[in-house]
């Protein structure tokens, strides 16, 4: 996104940018649209193969190189020959034709089929000149030098016979694959827009394409605060924990399609956490997600770092879990050769749920965006809770479940077609243990204090469905 976009997006309204100055819970759908204001457009394009298309999105029409076929080719194994001369063929009553050479795939022929001629082809093998159709060779006999006959119709492979004998006409055309049949060159074959998949991959390289233009990934950093926060292997001590955040975020990175950055763990120092953002910066993040520091503790000092660097647009939102959630951004020309444009800032809770979900609610959509997707937002389907849940009053909360299957392991649904939802364990935001069985967010509503049993409500899915 550009700088004037950002410009434009907050001539529209924006919150105070001193933290002390943000003084009441923003909706969720406040939030994400104030959010998705400044993410406005997509990243640049740039050339890959197809291959290395994958999972990325075109951002450009992609017109085919070559015609599919280039030219006329066989559909089946056989021979080519001229069509007139089957028209009396029958089963009891084979017309004879001399077989003059053949056709490989990959080759073309320099031979031409005349009146009482054929050549043994391949299937995929151009079609010689003065053919008009092709005998299937189960629908003939080999005949050797000797004049005799061999198995009918078994492959037509091995020596070359001297001729064959056709048992059933074929029509002008028949088993043959004509030119440009598939594609013309020059026709559109992907939309910008559209998501590369490996179906697509075959198409591109089949129709010729040997580079296409798809949306850069988003160069996603992340940064883990806290001084009680220990990296892999280091020793946890009387008082520190295992890194979580930091690997989950940069799985949630990798997973909606971004390149990662990891900037490791932060102390609760300002100077620490700038020194790491500027890395971030320096190395030409599109946005940097932080987890940890953003609430009102006397060692949060993520937001300060946040309103130094650039601007906090909005702070503290109406969400159960992840009230503490801040969104703002830095302009300036990055050093990584990026050129002048604004970097997201991503403030999100320590604990570990809620740095997963505000990461699912705020973060993926805007990443997806800058990706190119027009499809932000996961799917939603619909689910009876199965277990009774409580909620803070105001806030929309999103509950870790999981879902009930049969026995091929598809969901089960009632005869409304809703999903049965179990909670996937404790529901406390800092509770790791839930997460590794959630398959779903199981939406409550601001409106509702209590979900209790058989509550009917909104299911986004993290994953496809099974």
């Amino acid at each position: 996104m550009t700088t004037e976009t950002v410009r434009t997006a907050r001539s529209a309204g924006s919150t105070p940018l001193a933290p002390g100055g943000f003084e009441r819970l923003m909706s969720v759908d406040e939030a994400l649209e104030r959010l998705l204001l400044v993410v406005t457009a997509p990243l640049p394009g740039e050339p890959v193969t197809p291959l290395g298309a994958l999972g990325r999105v075109v951002a450009e029409a992609v017109l085919a190189a070559t015609s599919l076929p280039p030219w006329d080719n066989s559909a089946m194994d056989g021979y080519a020959v001229r069509a007139a001369d089957t028209v009396a063929a029958r089963d009891d009553e084979p017309v004879e034709l001399r077989v003059i050479g053949e056709v490989r795939a990959g080759f073309a022929g320099t031979q031409s089929v005349q009146t009482g001629m054929a050549l043994r082809i391949a299937t995929g093998a151009p079609v010689p000149p003065g053919a008009d159709a092709v005998v299937p060779v189960e629908a003939t006999t080999p005949i050797d030098d000797d004049g005799r006959r061999g198995p009918r119709g078994r492959e037509a492979a091995g020596r070359l016979p001297a001729a064959c004998l056709v048992h059933e006409p074929v029509p002008i055309g028949g088993s043959i694959r004509p030119a440009a049949s598939d594609l013309i060159r020059g026709q559109t074959i992907i939309a910008a827009g559209t998501v590369v998949t490996p179906l697509a991959v075959a198409l591109l390289a089949g129709a010729g394409i040997e580079q296409l233009l798809v949306h850069r990934r988003p160069r996603i950093a992340v940064l883990a605060t806290g001084d009680e926060v220990r990296a892999p292997g280091e020793p946890l001590g009387p008082a520190g924990i295992p890194d979580a955040n930091r690997p989950g975020l940069l799985a949630q990175v990798a997973a909606t399609g971004g390149e990662p950055i990891d900037l490791g763990v932060a102390t609760d120092r300002l100077d620490d956490v700038l020194s790491r953002l500027r890395a971030g910066l320096e190395l030409g993040a599109d946005a940097i997600v932080v987890s940890g520091g953003v609430s009102v503790g006397p060692f949060d000092v993520v937001r300060t770092a946040f309103a130094e660097l650039g601007r906090i647009d909005l702070w503290r939102v109406a969400l159960q879990p992840g009230k503490p959630f801040a969104f703002g951004t830095v302009i300036g020309k990055r050093t990584a050769g990026h050129g002048e444009s604004a970097t997201l800032l991503f403030g999100l809770p320590g604990n570990p749920v809620s740095s997963m979900v505000t990461f699912e609610v705020f973060v993926r959509p805007a990443l997806r965006r800058l990706a190119g997707h027009s499809m932000l937002h996961r799917p939603l389907d619909r689910a009876v809770l199965l277990h009774a849940a409580t909620k803070s009053r105001g806030r929309r909360a999103f509950l870790r479940v999981g879902v009930e299957r049969d026995a091929s392991g598809q969901p089960v649904r009632d005869a409304d077609g809703n999903l049965q939802a179990r909670l996937a364990g404790g529901q406390g935001s800092h509770v790791l243990s839930a997460l590794a069985s959630t398959e779903a967010l199981a939406i409550v509503p601001e409106a509702m204090d209590a979900a209790p049993t058989g509550t009917v409500v909104d299911l986004m899915w993290l994953d496809p469905i099974a």
